[in-house]
């Protein structure tokens, strides 16, 4: 049984690479698909196959998935161009005869009113036209979302947002990365679940700021901006102004509660409680 990352050497699927060598899946049965094969090196070096393909290639990515018979696709990271990456992706499957494939989609996908989830929401709709038997597992948010400027944000003591006194139900990519390796390996058929994975804390941003404060050591507090004053904010500090747009778009959702998952999918997949939001931070200093 030969099982397929795509962006292997991303955040994501390097540790779903991870997690299936974990898992007991032998490093010959893996094969982790990466645009730049030498930052998979390191996975060569365990035995993994490293193969050669970006999503924008058709051709090369249904070279990578000869004889692959179950495939993560993870979503892609360039946004606006997800849609036609993945098309080539789920084409380049069913032409290599990939027999399942495992998506990592939104929360409540079909009905999620986000921005993000507009590109999801076209691939899943995709996959179920593919005729490939498929699973969708519908990831929350990452806890590692607010690590990226954590220095920035101790030093400043101001987490800024527009999540007004929504709940974020955040989890460490490294459960989701898990959950995605145990539906890959199951005994069980998996085609036509759907799971939807969040974890056990739901914090507000306060709350969120006042764990920044605990592991820093230094005061924190949330400060609460209007959706477009939050969106100016991050095009002052060098987002794209579509990126930006997205990211306050997020909040303005997290507001509304749609990243608040409340279904278990996730512990019961992992057979353990999440990450807590602290140990993620603490990773991060």
């Amino acid at each position: 049984m030969t099982i397929a990352v795509t962006g292997a050497t991303g955040h994501l699927g390097r540790l779903a690479v991870d997690a299936l060598l974990r898992r007991g899946v032998p490093a010959s049965d893996v094969v982790a698909v990466a645009r730049n094969p030498e930052k998979a090196a390191g996975l060569a070096d365990r035995g993994v196959q490293v193969r050669t393909a970006d999503y924008a290639d058709r051709t090369a990515v249904e070279a990578a998935l000869a004889g692959v018979d179950k495939l993560l696709l993870v979503s892609g990271s360039e946004v606006g161009a997800r849609v036609p990456q993945h098309t080539n992706v789920i084409d380049a499957a069913k032409a290599a005869g990939v027999g399942f494939i495992a998506y990592t989609s939104i929360p409540d996908a079909p009905n999620n009113t986000l921005q993000l989830a507009q590109e999801h929401q076209v691939t899943e709709r995709l996959l179920a036209e593919s005729g490939i038997d498929h699973a969708l597992l519908r990831n929350g948010w990452y806890w590692e979302n607010y690590t990226n400027d954590l220095a920035g944000t101790a030093q400043r003591g101001v987490l800024l947002g527009s999540a007004g006194d929504g709940r974020v139900a955040g989890a460490a990519r490294a459960d989701y990365a898990e959950a995605a390796a145990v539906v890959l390996t199951a005994d069980e058929n998996q085609a036509g679940t759907v799971y939807e994975l969040g974890g056990d804390e739901h914090l507000s941003y306060p709350e969120l700021a006042e764990a920044i404060s605990n592991v820093t050591g230094k005061p924190v507090e949330y400060r609460d901006l209007p959706v477009a004053e939050y969106r100016s904010v991050l095009e002052s500090v060098g987002l794209p102004a579509p990126v930006a747009a997205v990211l306050a778009d997020a909040d303005a959702g997290v507001a509304t509660g749609v990243l608040d998952v409340t279904s278990g999918d996730l512990q019961r997949l992992i057979g353990r409680p999440s990450t807590p939001f602290e140990s993620v931070l603490r990773a991060a200093l």
